[in-house]
Formats: structure tokens, sequence, C-alpha cells
């Protein structure tokens, strides 16, 4: 049987909009799996796409997205759009 479940862990998240951000989360301008090294830094003010290293692997970050931090301090990304419709700010 379906049954719905609600979140109930906090998060902390940060929108992605410019240097600041960018080099606190250390997001990349390209990715090569191959390679431990993350490439050049990304910066949302030159547009296109950045990288965000996560548990799962590299995670697309585009400027204005969000970048969320869990409970054991574990980092991904998501789309402003989702963020929005499905996180409420409480502080």
């Amino acid at each position: 049987m379906l049954h719905k479940y609600r979140k109930t862990a906090l998060i902390e998240a940060e929108q992605v909009l410019g240097r600041a951000e960018a080099e606190h989360y250390q997001l990349a301008l390209s990715w090569d799996p191959m390679s431990l090294d993350c490439g050049e830094p990304w910066f949302p003010e030159n547009g296109g796409t950045g990288y965000l290293n996560t548990k799962e692997g590299p995670m697309r970050v585009h400027k204005g997205d969000y970048i969320a931090t869990g409970v054991d301090g574990e980092h991904w990304a998501i789309d402003k759009d989702i963020f929005e419709r499905t996180y409420e700010r409480c502080d």
C-alpha cells in the first residue's frame, strides 16, 4: 500500500548567486571522473554550469540553485524551482 511521508530533518541551504558561494563549495567548471582534481573553479557570473562534488559523484549547479547541507554534513544541489516548492524557511 502506498503511504505519504514528510521529511523530518532540518537542512541548511544556501543559494548560489556569486563568487562567495562558488568558492565556499569549491564548484568546478568541469569534472574529470578519472582524476581527483576537480578542475578550474566555476563562478556563476560567468554563466554555464558548475559541478559540486557530492558523496554520489559530481552534481550540476546553475546560478540560482541551492546547495543543501544534510544532518551528516553532506552537500547536494537542488534546482531553484524544486527547492522553492519543497522547502520552507524556518529561521
